[in-house]
C-alpha cells in the first residue's frame, strides 16, 4: 500500500450553459482531518454530500477546497415581481386621483425599483438543484487528483525516511563497534575509578567498593538500548513496507529512538559513544519533522 504525505494540490474545472465553475484543493498537515469548504452562497446544501465524499479518501490532513463560479454570458433570468408591480399600480391609480395627472406607462412601471428582478444563476440554491450532481462529480475527481498528488509526495518522502532509518541503523552499529564497549575496555576503566576512589581520603568499605565497581559497569553498559534501537529499526522499516496511514505510527516510533539516544548519551563514559549518539539525536529529529508530513 503506498505512503501518502498530508501536502498536496488539486484542481478541477467544469461547465453548463448556465455557469462555469473550478475546484481548488489545498491539503496541509493535521493532527486529525478536517475539510475547509469556502462555497458560492446558496450552495451551502451541499456541504454535507461534499464532507462526506472527503471522509471517505483522507484520515488525516487539512483540506481546503474552495468553489469558485461564474455565469455564463446571458445566463440570467428576469422575473416579474407581480406583487410589488400590484403595489405601484395602485399608488400611481391613487396619486392620478389626488392629483387629476396621467398614469405613467408600462416602461416606466418597470423601470421601477423591485418591479424586475434579475437571478444571476451564478449562485443561489438553483445550482444546488441543478447542477448539484455535476459539481459533486467535479469535487470528487478534485479529491482523487489530491490523493494523487498526496500519493506522490508520500513515495518521496517515503525514500527520505528510509534513508533515514539506515543512518540510524549506522550509527547504532557505531556505538555497538565501539572499543569502549569491550570487556577488557571497561574492566580498564573500573580499576581507574576505584583507584581513584581509593586514592582519596576516605575510607570505603570493600561492599562499598564493589558496589561502585558495579554501578560503574552499569553506566558502561548501553547494550539493552542497542538492542532496542534495532528494534526500531526494523518496526520502521516494516512500516513503511506497510505502507497507508502511518504517519501516527511512524512519528512515536520516532519518540521511542529519540528516547533510547538520549539515554545512549546519558550513559555514555566514552567520547566516540557520545558523539554517535548525539548524531543519532539529530537524524531522529530529522526523522520526526518528515514523519509529521505523513498521514
Amino acid at each position: 500500500m503506498a505512503v501518502s504525505s498530508m501536502t498536496g494540490f488539486a484542481r478541477t474545472e467544469g461547465a453548463d450553459e448556465a455557469a462555469s465553475w473550478f475546484w481548488e484543493l489545498r491539503s496541509v498537515n493535521g493532527k486529525g482531518f478536517d475539510l475547509r469548504l469556502r462555497v458560492p452562497p446558496g450552495l451551502e446544501l451541499l456541504e454535507p454530500k461534499l464532507r462526506a465524499l472527503a471522509a471517505q479518501r483522507f484520515t488525516r490532513g487539512t483540506v481546503h477546497a474552495s468553489l469558485t463560479m461564474t455565469r455564463q454570458q446571458g445566463a440570467v433570468e428576469v422575473r416579474l415581481n407581480e406583487t410589488v408591480l400590484q403595489q405601484v399600480v395602485n399608488a400611481a391609480l391613487r396619486a392620478t386621483e389626488l392629483t387629476g395627472g396621467t398614469m405613467p406607462d408600462t416602461a416606466s412601471l418597470l423601470g421601477l425599483r423591485g418591479v424586475l428582478e434579475i437571478a444571476d444563476l451564478e449562485a443561489g440554491g438553483a445550482l444546488a438543484v441543478q447542477d448539484g450532481d455535476m459539481l459533486l462529480a467535479d469535487f470528487s475527481r478534485a479529491l482523487k487528483e489530491l490523493d494523487s498528488a498526496r500519493k506522490g509526495e508520500g513515495e518521496r518522502l517515503k525514500i527520505v525516511v528510509a534513508e533515514q532509518i539506515d543512518e540510524i541503523e549506522r550509527l547504532t552499529g557505531v556505538v555497538e563497534a565501539s572499543p569502549s564497549r569491550s570487556v577488557d575496555a571497561i574492566k580498564v576503566r573500573i580499576g581507574e575509578q576505584v583507584a581513584r576512589l581509593i586514592g582519596t581520603d576516605q575510607k570505603f568499605e570493600p561492599d562499598r567498593l564493589h558496589q561502585e565497581a558495579v554501578l560503574i559497569a552499569n553506566r558502561a553498559d548501553v547494550e539493552e538500548e542497542l538492542k532496542r534501537l534495532k528494534a526500531h529499526v526494523s518496526a520502521g522499516r516494516d512500516l513503511l513496507n506497510e505502507g497507508g496511514a502511518i504517519g501516527r505510527k511512524l512519528d512515536f516510533l520516532a519518540q521511542e529512538f529519540q528516547r533510547e539516544a538520549n539515554t545512549l548519551c546519558s550513559k555514555s563514559i566514552d567520547t566516540a559513544i557520545t558523539e554517535a549518539g548525539l548524531a543519532l539525536k539529530v537524524k531522529i529529529d530529522q526523522m520526526r519533522e518528515q514523519v509529521q508530513n505523513l498521514e
